[in-house]
């Protein structure tokens, strides 16, 4: 193929996750299910936390801002590859691509600090209840929630820029179902050693530095939680940060799997599920995990259904 220095010239190609046979249409169809799951499952919580003044707190708009980087994730993903394998195509502009990069990147980014600053709201608020509101101030809340967004922003911006800047004079077919910047990288006809290092040292940083923040914080609450001379009030506070932990250990599992594995480990197939995981399916499973692990949250469900169809019923 002729060397393309102008990444606008030539579309991509994106070969998919799914083929046209009876069993892959079965499990495009799953995955369309859990898409608009996804979708009403995350509105539905921030229209509860919106609603509800006793979900008028920091944990609970953090938990909001999840809602919103997860409506926002599977919709940068879903909604092309869907009409993509409908269709049968698989094409993508390089601005789409550099689009879907950007997006990507951001959301994921910023969900890794969004987990770190939920992790120190639960600290404070296990560890330091008398001062809880004075250490987790609406201001602070605020600027660690936009900290999490702006960090997101530039790691997304900074990678896409490069990996579109690159010339690709190899095949344009991205064996993925959307464009993420180590499949896109392997195609193209430069030298991208420096770059592939500089993105494994931008995942270290978006990655293990919340991590850290993360275990630091909940080795201290179970510190904190095994001091308590109250069987109920260690129950309560496992099954609080239990949530959490659920969230942290599904989101961080996928993506390091993928991200801080050696080249030589790396499979084309399991990179694909595994991408497939936390694009699609832990967008489904946050509200999901919240909403039952939580009574505030299945308290304000309760109040809502109430409000809007039994007593229309009545």
């Amino acid at each position: 193929m002729e060397n393309a220095n102008d990444t606008t010239e030539i579309n991509f190609i994106l070969l998919g996750l799914f083929k046209h046979t009876p069993i892959h249409l079965f499990l495009f169809s799953m995955v369309l299910m859990f898409f608009l799951t996804s979708l009403m499952g995350n509105a539905l919580m921030i229209m509860l936390i919106y609603e509800d003044p006793r979900l008028h707190t920091p944990m609970f708009f953090l938990l909001s801002q999840l809602s919103v980087m997860d409506m926002m994730l599977v919709s940068t993903i879903v909604p092309k590859m869907a009409a993509n394998y409908l269709m049968g195509t698989g094409s993508i502009s390089p601005a789409g691509c550099g689009a879907q990069i950007f997006l990507f990147l951001t959301l994921g980014g910023g969900e890794c600090f969004l987990l770190a600053a939920m992790a120190y709201d639960r600290y404070v608020a296990i560890c330091h209840p008398l001062r809880y509101h004075i250490l987790m101030n609406q201001k602070l809340c605020l600027h660690m929630t936009a900290g999490s967004w702006i960090l997101g922003g530039v790691d997304g911006l900074m990678q896409a820029g490069v990996t579109l800047s690159f010339a690709y004079c190899h095949s344009r077919e991205i064996n993925h179902f959307f464009c993420e910047a180590p499949t896109l990288v392997r195609l193209a006809c430069a030298d991208t050693m420096f770059f592939e290092l500089f993105m494994y040292v931008c995942c270290v940083l978006m990655l293990l530095i919340p991590l850290s923040l993360i275990l630091a914080s909940y080795s201290l609450i179970l510190a904190a939680v095994l001091r308590m001379q109250s069987t109920a009030a260690q129950k309560k506070a496992f099954a609080t940060c239990s949530s959490h932990l659920a969230v942290v250990g599904l989101f961080y599992g996928a993506i390091i799997f993928i991200y801080m594995r050696p080249k030589s480990y790396h499979s084309v197939a399991y990179d694909k599920v595994i991408s497939a995981f936390y694009t699609i399916f832990t967008p489904v499973l946050n509200p999901l995990i919240y909403s039952v692990r939580n009574k505030e949250v299945k308290g304000a469900l309760r109040k809502w259904l109430e409000k809007h169809f039994l007593g229309q019923l009545q």
